[in-house]
């Protein structure tokens, strides 16, 4: 069947702003909801499980003990990521203390987020996103094959959601190590990020 090219008149999603994310939020319109903005679309997250929560606690502490004076760590809370995109990663490195921020971080060292049934959707939109804003590294805790996914060096990419994809992609078992960019001298244990599994 021939295909024609899209023109100007096709039909396109309405892309919000964070203007008009913000405008929505305190009108009521997401009370009772985990949303976040992302590339202009607002996604309706799914309730966090306990194994979740469990590991965003063991991700957190393991980032805060590496820290320093030269990062503050930011936990399910927003990233202004251009003018259309507000994600709130499980947990995200920034640079300085969070007082100096008077507005959401632009940016962030080390991005973590936990996945189970939204793993597709944070290996492809969301990895496009933090690679189209600079994000030098992006970790993946994934539950259901109780891995690390680990993506580096963002690269442009036409075909990606957003534009662009990471380069580099390593998985580790619970049995490796892995360390940050941002502090190669400060390896854990995949094992030590990942809840214990159900009996």
């Amino acid at each position: 069947m021939h295909q024609t090219a899209a023109t100007a008149s096709d039909p396109r999603p309405f892309l919000w702003t964070r203007a008009a994310y913000y405008a929505m939020g305190e009108s009521g319109l997401f009370d009772g909801k985990r949303v976040q903005l992302i590339a202009g679309e607002i996604v309706e997250m799914s309730p966090m499980g306990r194994p979740h929560a469990l590991a965003v606690i063991k991700i957190v502490e393991y980032l805060r003990q590496l820290a320093g004076g030269d990062y503050h760590v930011q936990s399910q809370l927003p990233l202004a990521l251009g003018n259309r995109s507000e994600p709130e990663p499980d947990a995200a490195l920034i640079a300085g203390a969070a007082s100096d921020y008077n507005d959401h971080p632009a940016t962030a060292a080390l991005i973590v987020e936990v996945s189970e049934s939204t793993l597709a959707f944070d290996r492809a939109q969301k990895g496009s996103l933090y690679a189209r804003h600079g994000i030098p590294e992006y970790w993946i805790v994934n539950l259901s094959d109780r891995q690390l996914e680990i993506y580096r060096t963002p690269i442009p990419d036409p075909a990606a959601s957003s534009g662009w994809q990471y380069g580099d992609r390593q998985i580790l078992a619970p049995d490796a190590s892995a360390a940050p960019l941002a502090r190669p001298d400060a390896a854990i244990a995949v094992c030590n990020l990942l809840p214990q599994p159900a009996a």
